[in-house]
């Protein structure tokens, strides 16, 4: 059986396109199961979230206007509901805080117990309105989903779970890449960024299931 298609993706919490993008994650992987292997990573867009939503839409309304975009980007997709508090009375100043936590988990509990704490953390944000980057209730949502706090905290206190998301901040400075989501095919052969739809997804990632594996040519 051929190797699957490797898709590092990488996206920050906060991001209303890694959001929305979330329901295409889900169709891809019911639909080419066993045929890619998604690798979850965390860049940096809202790390500082307190200054550059001040900053950069200063001229647009701030918070405001920025909520305004989020709930317009996010209008023609029923299935990224989005709370209208958020950006307007809930104001997260970093997404830092989810990924670091993330990364503990992943670190005490495997990735997929990490990607599925990073669903119900957006989903916290995204539907329920809640401050994530408070780190009594990112606490509060992993105890809630079974995972003991103390294991959590020896990744953070020994610093493994802070080294592990330093390296997914570096990685994406090293691929110069543009923002949240993006997806970085088959080793970095092709990258694709932002709102992309399913189908253009799902069109990639097959050319690259067509194609056979490369084996030496030389002698």
């Amino acid at each position: 059986m051929a190797a699957p298609v490797v898709i590092d993706y990488y996206s920050d919490v906060l991001c209303v396109w890694a959001w929305i993008a979330q329901r295409r994650i889900d169709e891809l992987n019911d639909k080419l199961s066993g045929k890619i292997e998604l690798r979850y990573h965390y860049l940096d867009v809202f790390g500082d979230a307190s200054n550059k939503i001040p900053n950069q839409w200063a001229e647009r309304g701030g918070y405001a206007g920025f909520a305004k975009h989020v709930i317009g980007s996010a209008a023609p997709y029923p299935d990224a509901p989005i709370n209208s508090d958020i950006w307007h009375k809930v104001r997260p100043n970093t997404s830092a805080n989810a990924h670091l936590v993330l990364k503990a988990i992943e670190l005490s509990y495997g990735k997929v117990k990490s990607i599925e704490m990073a669903l119900l953390i957006r989903q916290a944000f995204y539907i329920d309105g809640q401050d994530i980057s408070q780190l009594s209730l990112l606490f509060s949502l992993i105890e809630a989903a079974g995972i003991d706090a103390e294991d959590i905290n020896k990744t953070l206190c020994d610093g493994s779970a802070m080294a592990s998301l330093m390296a997914d901040y570096q990685q994406a400075k090293t691929l110069s890449l543009k923002g949240s989501p993006s997806y970085i095919i088959d080793n970095g052969r092709q990258v694709l960024y932002g709102n992309v739809g399913y189908r253009v997804l799902l069109a990639n990632i097959e050319e690259h299931l067509k194609q056979p594996t490369e084996e030496a040519s030389w002698c």
